[in-house]
């Protein structure tokens, strides 16, 4: 079943309904439904998650642009980190200091953290990442901070690190409740409108997740905690591949898993697939821990370890400015058109290459669904 851009849970219940009609069980009532998405990924590669604003402690404003000293090629003079998530206008600093220990050398004024709340609402922010140095040892003034945005803002998407990831490292633990933060409105909206379908269609069984490092996860911490379900797509190929390779006794089997928007690559070893506690999301490529580190975002959640670049079916092919070929990272998703599928628009995709070069079945593509 093809994705449904315009309204993503049309083409899972179609998928849901096909899976119960073929198994002779359309009678027979759903006890647990279980969902790998790729939406959060395909915001991150698209960029087109919400507009954040960072509050943070006073003289780490740019803990998002120094990052750390890790680059994905050592001597690539040329390679440029890519942009914030968060542009330096939207990061607003309070005048707080918590020691390494969480002792309070410096409190946070309730006024300081109203002007900064009133600032980034001033500038139309869609949600809010708060990070304070040594956050981790203590909470007081994060939770300080998120009272006063329910305060002036209720119902404004916002997550403090305090919450996202309680731990050590600034840049790590900065860059992951951002891109938390990034992703709220998102995939909040996103799970809103498919658990409404659901319900609507008479499926009342729970909804669980996938999450990146395999596990499963329900819709309510989904919606506080997205940044683990950024590879759940993916994790759901690596999981269902390690399964089927179990059966058929491979012990060492490489997966590959390519949509609309990106393509995906890991690796199971000795029968069991690989996992990674932090990882790069972003700037074309996602990428685990023990490849090239540095590219792109950096997230430090669990996940199992594979890389994702953002170059699929549906990925749009253009000429840049210097006249060179370049392909993605916007795409068509499920519905490449001019040449393919005959479904409209003036941008050629990398399906519609494969077709016009004859790599396509014209009887059989999507079980014989879809016609070249």
């Amino acid at each position: 079943v093809s994705s449904t851009e315009e309204d993503y849970a049309l083409g899972i219940l179609a998928g849901i309904e096909q899976v119960l009609s073929a198994a002779g069980l359309s009678d027979v009532p759903v006890s647990e439904i279980m969902h790998g998405t790729t939406v959060a990924s395909n915001t991150i590669l698209q960029m087109s998650g919400a507009r954040t604003g960072l509050i943070t402690t006073d003289g780490f404003r740019d803990v998002l642009e120094l990052r750390t000293l890790r680059m994905p090629r050592l001597y690539d003079l040329k390679w440029e980190k890519p942009p914030p998530l968060v542009e330096r206008y939207l990061r607003v600093e309070v005048d707080e200091r918590l020691d390494s220990n969480g002792r309070v050398e410096k409190p946070l004024g309730r006024a300081d953290a109203q002007r900064a709340v009133d600032r980034l609402l001033f500038e139309g922010v869609e949600a809010i990442a708060v990070c304070l140095i040594n956050a981790y040892a203590n909470p007081e003034h994060e939770r300080l901070l998120l009272e006063v945005i329910n305060e002036r803002a209720p119902g404004l998407p916002c997550c403090a690190s305090c919450d996202v990831l309680p731990e050590i490292k600034e840049y790590e633990r900065t860059s992951t409740t951002v891109i938390n933060a990034y992703l709220l409105p998102v995939v909040a909206g996103y799970l809103d409108s498919l658990v409404s379908r659901l319900k609507d269609e008479g499926l009342d069984a729970p909804l669980l997740l996938m999450q990146s490092n395999g596990g499963l996860t329900t819709v309510d911490q989904t919606r506080r905690l997205p940044c683990h379900i950024i590879e759940s797509g993916p994790a759901g190929g690596v999981v269902g591949a390690h399964a089927l390779s179990q059966k058929l006794g491979l012990g060492d089997i490489v997966t590959f898993d390519m949509g609309g928007t990106t393509a995906k690559a890991s690796l199971v070893e000795n029968g069991q697939y690989s996992r990674a506690v932090e990882y790069s999301v972003g700037a074309g490529i996602m990428i685990g821990s023990r490849l090239l580190t540095g590219a792109g975002y950096r997230l430090k959640v669990p996940a199992i370890d594979l890389a994702e670049v953002g170059a699929g079916g549906g990925s749009m092919v253009w000429i840049d400015p210097a006249g060179a070929l370049q392909i993605g990272p916007r795409s068509a998703g499920a519905d490449p058109g001019p040449v393919c599928y005959g479904t409209g628009g003036t941008e050629p995709t990398v399906t519609d290459a494969c077709a016009i070069l004859g790599y396509l079945n014209p009887d059989h593509l999507g079980g014989g669904d879809l016609a070249i």
